[in-house]
């Protein structure tokens, strides 16, 4: 299926539009954040936007709307559709729809866990079924041993299901303005921090690429 594509696949836009491809990751993102921060605000301006709710379900409503808006741009400018983004996108849309539906926060607030229990879950079962799922998503970046792969999809699984445990934690005991700022300053530096960390694995457990003329 040519439009769900690994992460790790860059097409040719993708190559020729880095900043374009950031913006659309991490553009949702801060967008939930400002609708949160500035929602009375916006309501102000916007009296529609009163339908949705307080300010966490505004930020939620517009959090939608750029993540749909997104994967279109993704779709359109560099003909896939990344496979987590997508999954992720998803989930907002069905957990989103709900917050706002039942005027309920704890749906919009249990995403992250949701979409991360899925990853981490789904590697873990992989991997005692004697697949290493990672491989597929990676494969295109860089090339591992059999053993590198199962190291590094037990690693990513267990994160997966670190990050759900921080999402529960952090949403069930800490106020609305702090698991936002959670979710959009927390997450992604633990993650990069996370991921800088396995290179010594990568590294170690790398495969020679062999050279255009065959030697």
């Amino acid at each position: 299926m040519q439009s769900l594509e690994s992460d790790t696949t860059p097409t040719r836009q993708e190559k020729q539009h880095p900043g374009l491809k950031l913006a659309l990751e991490i553009g949702p993102l801060l967008v939930f954040f400002f609708g949160n921060l500035r929602g009375e605000w916006l309501v102000q301006k916007f009296p529609a936007l009163s339908a949705l709710g307080g300010p966490l379900l505004v930020a939620t409503g517009l959090f939608m709307a750029a993540t749909v808006l997104s994967l279109v741009v993704s779709k359109i400018v560099f003909r896939h559709l990344p496979v987590m983004p997508f999954v992720s996108g998803i989930v907002v849309l069905i957990f989103g729809g709900l917050s706002i539906w039942l005027q309920d926060e704890v749906f919009i607030k249990m995403k992250p866990t949701i979409v991360n229990t899925l990853f981490g879950v789904t590697l873990l079962v992989g991997l005692a079924l004697g697949k290493s799922l990672l491989g597929y998503v990676f494969n295109a970046a860089f090339q591992l041993t059999d053993e590198g792969w199962k190291k590094l999809t037990l690693r990513w699984g267990l994160f997966f299901l670190f990050l759900a445990v921080l999402n529960e934690v952090v949403w069930r005991n800490f106020s609305d303005a702090a698991w936002v700022n959670f979710k959009v300053w927390g997450t992604m530096p633990i993650t990069i921090a996370f991921t800088l960390a396995q290179m010594p694995l990568i590294m170690k457990h790398s495969l020679e690429q062999p050279s255009e003329d065959g030697k």
